[in-house]
């Protein structure tokens, strides 16, 4: 596809859900708002009716590779498919890190893609349908353990992002935002870092043993003992500064976490 500079990118919708494994891709694709993140070998997942943008190629002289898989939403119509495609968190629309795959992996997937394409161009009989799903199943439980691995082998990168997730809570606690509006919530956090609100969390079970939420609470139960060991303020005006409505169920959360009421863990340093 012919790529002019001066041109806005092009932006692609279309009814597919779509599975494409690219190779040697020399432009920059946008899923949503963001900027998918890869180098060479990857996985890119689209549900249907999202957006897709194109800017390049910056090496007009290399050819894209790769394979493109395109199912139509009819074709899993009133299977268990249907419903379970939606699970898949890979296809979720801020997901944008691509799924980083190794030579093996990726010559399995292909291996799939290409029973997909036999079947297809094979003659229609009654098995057609279950025999296109059942490869389908099979290229999404591989993607998923590929999806879930990934979370474990660039921990790198992974903690990095909640280091940026740290700095952000600490903005937000020194602002009067948690005075006025509450403790911040999972999808705040997920829009700032540009994950989805599973992706996100997904990454905290894996490397911390918590929830986003739990993060969260943690933060600001910490923040609480502080506040109950430095300072003179009464319980009520601890609790209104921490975005508490009702003081009760400030020391309610607290005592979940520490086990103790945050009258007794004040009196613990005196």
């Amino acid at each position: 596809m012919p790529y002019n500079p001066e041109q806005a990118p092009r932006a692609i919708v279309h009814n597919f859900y779509s599975i494409a494994l690219k190779k040697s891709f020399h432009a920059r694709l946008k899923y949503g708002q963001q900027e998918v993140d890869f180098d060479e070998g990857i996985l890119l997942f689209m549900a249907p009716m999202q957006v897709l943008s194109i800017e390049g190629p910056f090496e007009t002289a290399v050819s894209h590779q790769g394979w493109l898989l395109l199912v139509h939403p009819d074709l899993l119509w009133n299977t268990p498919l249907a419903k379970k495609i939606r699970q898949y968190e890979y296809f979720d629309y801020k997901a944008n890190e691509a799924l980083h795959v190794s030579d093996a992996e990726e010559q399995l997937l292909i291996s799939i893609m290409q029973n997909i394409a036999q079947e297809y161009q094979a003659r229609i009989d009654n098995f057609s349908q279950d025999v296109i799903i059942a490869q389908l199943e099979l290229l999404f439980t591989y993607s998923e353990r590929f999806y879930q691995r990934q979370f474990i082998t660039r921990k790198t990168s992974n903690r990095q992002i909640i280091g940026r997730m740290e700095e952000l809570l600490n903005v937000y606690f020194k602002s009067d935002q948690l005075q006025s509006k509450g403790m911040p919530t999972v999808t705040y956090f997920a829009d700032a870092l540009h994950l989805s609100p599973n992706y996100l969390s997904r990454l905290l079970k894996t490397l911390t043993g918590q929830s986003t939420k739990d993060f969260i609470i943690g933060k600001v139960v910490d923040l609480a003992k502080e506040k109950l060991s430095t300072t003179d303020l009464t319980m009520n005006e601890i609790a209104y500064t921490l975005g508490f409505e009702h003081p009760q169920a400030f020391s309610k959360l607290f005592k979940s976490k520490t086990n103790l009421s945050p009258l007794k863990f004040r009196q613990s340093f005196n």
